[in-house]
């Protein structure tokens, strides 16, 4: 299996810059309504259209009942006013890259897409209405691209915001959510929540992407490098319309600067390192507050920051 997704990988070629080339995929959506400029942004990742199976309502069991999630592998933890603490583990989102949920009663939708390294947790609920959200298969920027079921409409995952269809220019909330280990999230949360294994045939556990992270380029993007020397599959720590590289983060331990404070610990594998996930290389925790509350925030690959953000600010402590 692990050959196959890396043979579509290597192999996918951008589809035609012409939407009516998807109508047939996707008749329900209104391709006339757009922010993409350029349709040949957008291109197949190898699978279809929830080729990739995105979750809704899974299982949630206890910390303490939690098996074969080892101690240093990355977890997204979600902790909401009023409800349990959750932790959404990476070895179950690396396949299916999409969990919507509902947890406090407010319904979120938790995403990762590998290819960017980016982890951001949504509120489901625009206007009057709560969006499920699903995947498209396809890649703009070697980001994901989600849809949402109710109107077809298409969405940047690292942006979080609708560009195709009748949800275009919609901005999601972003709720503060971050990754973690196994082992800081139980230590924190004995009492807390995870969930479960999902029913379905995956190899849970392993990574597709093997040393990717320390690539020289990432897959399926055409784009410049990141400025300032800085290499495209470096992490940086985006809050807002800023980014602090991972590394100068990892030697200071703490940085507090433009309103927030930043905190990196050592004992975080990487998900996309190793072959299995719990054998990645450590690349720490980070932790981003302000006034004592968490802020939304991403530790995503710098080529994905500067893509999206490319008027961004970086924060290199000069």
């Amino acid at each position: 299996m692990l050959r196959v997704l890396m043979f579509w990988l290597c192999m996918a070629v951008p589809a035609m810059a012409d939407p009516s080339f998807w109508k047939f995929e996707w008749p329900q959506t209104d391709f006339s309504i757009t922010t993409v400029e350029n349709w040949a942004q957008i291109i197949s990742g190898g699978p279809g259209k929830d080729g990739i199976p995105a979750l809704s309502d899974p299982q949630v069991i206890g910390v303490a009942e939690a098996q074969g999630i080892g101690d240093l592998e990355p977890v997204i933890a979600v902790e909401i006013e009023g409800a349990a603490p959750r932790a959404y583990p990476i070895r179950y989102l690396m396949w299916h890259e999409i969990v919507n949920d509902v947890v406090g009663g407010r319904p979120i939708a938790v995403t990762f897409c590998p290819l960017c390294n980016s982890a951001v947790t949504f509120d489901r609920r625009v206007g009057g209405d709560v969006l499920s959200f699903g995947v498209t298969g396809k890649l703009r920027f070697s980001d994901m691209v989600m849809y949402d079921r109710e109107t077809q409409s298409w969405w940047q995952q690292a942006v979080g915001q609708g560009i195709v269809g009748a949800q275009t220019g919609v901005q999601l909330a972003v709720l503060p959510s971050w990754m973690e280990s196994w082992a800081a999230f139980k230590a924190r949360n004995p009492e807390g929540e995870v969930m479960a294994e999902p029913a379905w045939s995956r190899p849970y556990g392993s990574n597709p992407y093997r040393r990717y992270d320390t690539s020289q380029r990432p897959f399926l993007y055409s784009g410049a490098p990141p400025p300032h020397g800085i290499a495209p599959l470096a992490r940086v720590v985006r809050v807002g319309e800023r980014a602090w590289p991972l590394e100068r983060l990892r030697q200071a331990e703490r940085i507090e600067e433009g309103g927030v404070v930043l905190e990196w610990a050592r004992g975080q594998a990487s998900a996309l390192d190793a072959g299995q996930i719990s054998a990645g290389r450590d690349v720490g925790n980070v932790r981003v507050r302000a006034e004592g509350r968490d802020v939304a925030h991403d530790v995503m690959f710098a080529f994905a920051f500067d893509a999206f953000w490319p008027d961004g600010v970086w924060m290199l402590g000069e």
